[in-house]
C-alpha cells in the first residue's frame, strides 16, 4: 500500500493497539480501522534483539493509518530470562516442548498496562492486541484467559473504570489460524512485506527463516495459498 493509498483517519471511537511490527498486530491494526476506530499505535522497546521490528512497526502504521505512533521503553533484558532479550541464551531453531526460551516473562501484562495508561488518558476504551491461541507457541499470556483477566483488571485498577468507564481487551486474532490472520489482512490490503516476525531478524529485517516465528509465518503462508514476501538472510 503506497502513501496515496493509505485509509482516510478514522473518526470514530478511539482504541490504543499494541503494534510490534509483526504480522498478527498490523493484522489486529488492519481490523481495528475496518470497524472505523481511531487507532493510536503503541510499539515498545523492551531490549528485544529482534530490534527491527519496530522500525517495522512505524511502516505499518503509517501504512494502516493509525491516528498516531508511539514508541515506549521498558528494560526486560534487565530481568532476563528469555532468549529474545538475552543474547546469551540462544534462539531455539526445531521444535520444542512446552512454553519455550523465546517466552518473555511478563510481556503482555507490561505492554498491556502501558496500553491501558494511554487509553485512559486517551479517553479510548478499546485495547487491541494481536494475541493468538493457535499459533502462539503455547506462551501463557496468549491465552482468553489471559485476556478476560486482564479486561478485569482494567475496570479495577483505573480512575476511569471505578467511575464507570467499561475498558475492552479486544483480541481478535485470538481462535484464528494463522493462514486465516493472512487471509484477513490481505482482504484489507495489508501488505505484510512491511513486516518482521523473526526472532532474530537482523538490522535489514531479513529473518533467519529457522526460528519458531518464520516457521508459523511461512506455514501460514503456504496454507493460506499465497506468496510469502519474507525477506530471508
Amino acid at each position: 500500500m503506497t502513501a496515496s493509498e493509505a485509509p482516510a483517519e478514522a473518526t470514530g471511537p478511539r482504541a490504543v493497539v499494541l503494534l510490534s511490527g509483526g504480522l498478527d498486530s498490523a493484522t489486529a491494526l488492519a481490523l481495528a480501522r475496518s470497524q472505523g476506530l481511531s487507532c493510536y499505535a503503541l510499539s515498545v522497546s523492551y531490549g528485544q534483539r529482534h530490534v527491527a521490528e519496530l522500525a517495522a512497526a512505524a511502516r505499518v502504521a503509517a501504512a494502516l493509518g493509525a491516528r498516531e505512533h508511539r514508541v515506549m521503553h521498558v528494560d526486560l533484558a534487565g530481568i532476563g530470562g528469555s532468549a529474545l532479550t538475552d543474547p546469551n541464551l540462544a534462539v531455539p531453531e526445531s521444535a520444542t516442548t512446552g512454553i519455550p526460551i523465546t517466552y518473555v516473562p511478563a510481556r503482555n501484562t507490561l505492554m498491556l498496562a502501558l496500553a491501558l495508561g494511554w487509553a485512559e488518558v486517551l479517553g479510548a476504551q478499546r485495547l487491541v492486541i494481536g494475541v493468538n491461541v493457535l499459533d502462539s507457541s503455547g506462551y501463557p499470556d496468549c491465552r482468553p484467559e489471559f485476556v478476560r483477566a486482564f479486561q478485569a483488571l482494567a475496570g479495577l485498577a483505573t480512575k476511569a473504570g471505578v467511575e464507570g468507564m467499561q475498558f475492552e481487551v479486544y483480541a481478535p486474532l485470538i481462535a484464528m489460524s494463522k493462514a486465516q490472520i493472512i487471509r484477513a489482512g490481505l482482504s484489507l490490503g495489508v501488505d505484510y512485506g512491511l513486516t518482521v516476525s523473526c526472532y532474530q531478524a537482523d538490522e535489514e529485517g531479513r529473518a533467519c527463516g529457522r526460528c519458531d516465528a518464520c516457521r508459523l509465518r511461512r506455514e501460514g503462508f503456504a496454507a493460506a495459498g499465497v506468496p510469502d514476501p519474507t525477506r530471508y538472510r
